[in-house]
């Protein structure tokens, strides 16, 4: 990865994106401290504010500017993006984050071709185990830390359904020990995984898997998961697809007006496919419902957070239920 004129951060893994992008910056920055920052949405693009950002400034300071959403380009945008490759502005670095799907493809073959100058940083999503390894390596070795293979396996296994969890799991490591990191050690960080197969279950439930939700639950109860935990992972989930559900922006907007990290808020609008405002307020509902049954309101915890899973795999209807047996 290098700074060029142009520089196209494309794939779906945001983690990475957003790491490739702070980089960047910091790159440049170190290059010259003057360096000015700016932000665009590609979405909401007003017509000439490109120009206007990579116009010279009275101190010749150098400039990046940051355009997010591509992939939701508004044609403006891709007109002035494209006239815009034809002659680079200089001393500007020019950022496009584009999280796939075919909107702006033009802009995009037209930078892959070389027009402009420019470069493309590919953040695919890690979907394989080893890759996932290599990754949990690069953390501690750009920590200059020593981690187990075992440990590195460890952490893969808790915590495979989402890389910014893994990450996050690695910094908490990384910041709160000073040996080297062992399977003993993330054992005592995260052992039993409760937390971990509580957000498991509910990303499967969420996702619409019904029996694979169900089934992740019950082992998870069978090797001693508190249902208390369970319910607040699905609470914690839910709570930020509806705070997400009701925003309007972009990505990184929404996520300063919520207090959120700009992928949670990409992984909730994941989440959100399929969902309607209803769905969501029943599950609400059902959340207030389990939380009360698994804290003494009612006789058996286990078949709430069954019957929990249930209308969280419909989305809101209640038609996955479980029949009580015996």
């Amino acid at each position: 990865m290098r700074p060029a004129p142009v520089v196209l951060v494309s794939g779906t893994e945001t983690v990475l994106a957003d790491r490739a992008i702070r980089l960047l910056r910091d790159t440049l920055r170190a290059e010259d401290p003057t360096l000015e920052v700016s932000d665009l949405e590609a979405g909401s693009y007003a017509p000439g504010e490109l120009l206007t950002l990579a116009s010279p400034s009275l101190f010749a300071e150098p400039r990046m500017i940051r355009v997010d959403g591509v992939e939701k380009t508004s044609d403006a945008f891709l007109e002035e993006a494209l006239a815009y490759l034809r002659s680079p502005a200089d001393d500007t670095y020019l950022v496009l984050r584009h999280a796939g799907g075919v909107r702006g493809k033009k802009l995009l073959d037209a930078i892959r071709g070389g027009l402009g100058g420019g470069v493309e940083i590919v953040c695919a999503e890690l979907k394989r185990d080893a890759d996932k390894l290599d990754f949990v390596s690069a953390e501690f070795a750009a920590a200059r830390r020593r981690i187990t293979g075992g440990a590195q396996r460890a952490l893969v296994a808790a915590f495979s359904d989402d890389l910014a969890e893994l990450a996050a799991a690695c910094q908490q490591l990384l910041a709160d020990t000073d040996a080297e990191i062992t399977e003993a050690t993330v054992e005592k960080y995260y052992g039993g995984r409760v937390e971990t197969t509580a957000f498991a279950v509910a990303d499967t439930a969420i996702a619409g898997r019904h029996g694979e939700a169900l089934g992740l639950l019950r082992h998870a109860l069978a090797s001693g998961a508190d249902p208390v935990p369970m319910v607040a992972a699905f609470a914690s989930k839910v709570r930020t697809m509806a705070k997400v559900a009701g925003a309007r922006g972009g990505g990184n907007q929404i996520a300063a007006q919520l207090g959120l990290a700009p992928w949670q808020v990409d992984r909730a609008r994941r989440d959100l496919q399929g969902w309607t405002d209803e769905g969501i307020g029943r599950v609400i509902e059902a959340l207030a419902d389990t939380d009360a049954q698994i804290k003494g309101a009612g006789r058996d915890p286990v078949y709430a957070l069954e019957r929990l899973v249930g209308i969280v795999a419909s989305r809101g209807e209640d038609q996955h239920s479980p029949q009580r047996t015996g």
